[in-house]
């Protein structure tokens, strides 16, 4: 029999951060602190309110606390302008 190895998901880099104004929730959950759940609320919260563009407004997410915005902070990006 074969045995398939596959390759954890490597961090996100300094040079390559996770947009999470456009990333999908697979892309979020390789994120640390960040699993199916909170990836999905996270995509529900995008689609229903429009681009984050900012960390406090990724809080405004249920489950994303000052911690996990910190944890977050320096592997994270926006891309999007918010809607008001």
């Amino acid at each position: 029999s074969q045995v398939t190895v596959v390759a954890p998901l490597a961090p996100p880099g300094p040079l390559r951060r996770v947009d999470v104004d456009r990333a999908t929730a697979n892309e979020l959950q390789a994120l640390p602190g960040i699993g199916p759940a909170l990836a999905a609320r996270i995509v529900a919260f995008r689609d229903s309110n429009g681009p984050f563009g900012s960390m406090t407004r990724l809080q405004q997410v249920k489950g994303i606390g000052p911690a996990t915005a910190k944890r977050l902070d320096s592997l994270v990006t926006f891309s999007g302008i918010p809607r008001l």
